[in-house]
């Protein structure tokens, strides 16, 4: 049996913390700002952690990060 492939384009998205849970950015921050009051875009800057819903998927396409 070969080695698992890491999915490339979750690898740019995603980075391990020294905890090993997963930092990712938060969405909703390219376009459409007008409408967005400043204190909700200065939220939306800061990273976050992947949900532990999602943290298993998460783990298993990305086995060597």
């Amino acid at each position: 049996m070969g080695k698992m492939k890491t999915n490339r384009s979750a690898a740019k998205r995603f980075t391990k913390t020294g905890s090993g849970k997963l930092a990712r950015f938060k969405a909703n921050t390219s376009h459409l700002l007008n409408g967005k009051s400043p204190k909700r875009k200065m939220g939306l800057r800061q990273g976050t952690l992947v949900d532990q819903t999602n943290e298993k998927v998460m783990k298993k396409i990305l086995p060597y990060i």
